[in-house]
């Protein structure tokens, strides 16, 4: 079988879960989010883009029903044992199948919690579920529940996202080299990602974004490729990604003369980094990260051109995002804790004079002071 973790590891998130489960008074879970099901199980694939669902019993039972696609998918890649195929057919309606599977389990009447907020439920699949369930039992929005478990990473999953910090590193190192006048970029990401899954890791949850020019200025991929002038700037924002964990980077790296500007907002990104990494350790909260990095910006005279959030939790995930929650934004009241593997990025896109400067890097809280996964430093790159 393929599995990332052993029995023993599994058997515990899966008592963590039944816990809490028991804490809300819930009967059942139905799980969507493909991370929940990776986390839980180990079960491994892109098949949540069509309808599957992992049920867990208040006793820990657990029933995935899933197409015929992923039959020997979750065979081989998880735990389970009762796998249920819902068959593809013109009119069909997995939504009445699970209930019909969850009457079996004699849940008819019985308190269930759904993982509403993930890409693994559609909206019009979240809707036939709505339909089949409204009068079957009592229903309520446990999405935050797996979620909130998987915050906290064992000390195997800490390994797993030291050992992807690292190809994100060395994939840094494959593209230094290539950032010149004329560099291509598809020749620089063609660079870093071939090295991490060259190290044995894994594709990433989303497109490694890559920008120069005008397009450094974009926080998002785009299709397209240009080659660098003399005097240029190149946004990188990417991850390693080790049996799905990961860790992000971001960097501007320049090339030829350092303007002015990007000087001064280099600085800025800088500063506002080493802010947050003061404001990341246990007692504070998501929402203090933010509000160290909103105090620097303002310093600076930069509050116009800074996001409204700077970052986010990361772990194991599937596409379409690396970004797991929470996230670094105003107000957030989530605690911060050791043991959490958290990505803290200060992007500054002024518009106004075309330059940008981003910077970023994944930690590890500690009791203490967070400890960087990145062996680079905070230094403004200049080719």
């Amino acid at each position: 079988m393929a599995l990332h973790f052993d029995r023993a590891e599994f058997d515990a998130r899966r008592d963590r879960l039944v816990i809490e489960m028991s804490e809300r008074k819930l009967d059942a879970l139905l799980l969507f989010a493909q991370e929940s099901m990776y986390w839980l199980t180990g079960f491994d694939t892109f098949g949540f883009c069509f309808f599957q669902c992992l049920v867990v019993k208040a006793d820990g039972e657990m029933v995935l029903m899933t197409r015929s696609a992923d039959l020997r998918q979750a065979r081989h890649t998880s735990i389970i044992d009762n796998i249920v195929v819902w068959n593809d057919r013109h009119g069909a309606n997995p939504a009445t199948e699970l209930r019909d599977l969850l009457n079996n389990l004699d849940l008819l009447g019985c308190r269930i919690g759904v993982e509403y907020d993930t890409h693994g439920l559609t909206a019009k699949n979240g809707r036939m579920l709505d339909e089949q369930l409204q009068t079957f039992a009592k229903i309520e929005d446990a999405s935050d529940l797996v979620a909130r478990l998987r915050l906290l990473k064992s000390p195997t999953e800490v390994e797993k996202v030291k050992r992807a910090a690292k190809l994100a590193d060395d994939a840094f190192d494959a593209a230094l080299p290539l950032i010149k006048q004329g560099g291509d970029e598809a020749a620089i990401l063609a660079a870093m990602q071939g090295t991490v899954l060259a190290g044995g890791g894994d594709y990433p949850a989303n497109e490694f974004v890559i920008g120069s020019g005008a397009d450094a200025l974009l926080c998002r991929y785009k299709a397209g490729r240009r080659k660098l002038t003399k005097n240029d700037q190149l946004t990188l924002e990417w991850a390693g990604a080790y049996h799905h964990y990961h860790a992000a980077m971001m960097q501007t790296v320049l090339t030829g003369k350092v303007s002015k500007r990007h000087q001064e907002l280099f600085e800025a990104a800088r500063d506002a980094l080493v802010a947050c990494e003061k404001a990341m350790a246990p007692g504070n909260t998501f929402g203090d990260v933010f509000d160290a990095h909103a105090r620097e910006m303002e310093a600076h005279g930069l509050t116009k051109h800074r996001l409204n959030a700077c970052g986010y939790s990361l772990g194991a995930r599937f596409a379409p995002s690396w970004m797991d929650p929470p996230m670094f934004y105003s107000g957030n009241p989530e605690q911060i804790a050791p043991n959490m593997t958290l990505f803290a990025h200060m992007i500054i896109m002024d518009s106004e004079s075309g330059c940008a400067m981003c910077l970023g890097r994944t930690y590890l809280t500690t009791e203490a002071a967070p400890a960087p996964l990145s062996r680079h430093g905070l230094e403004l790159i200049v080719k």
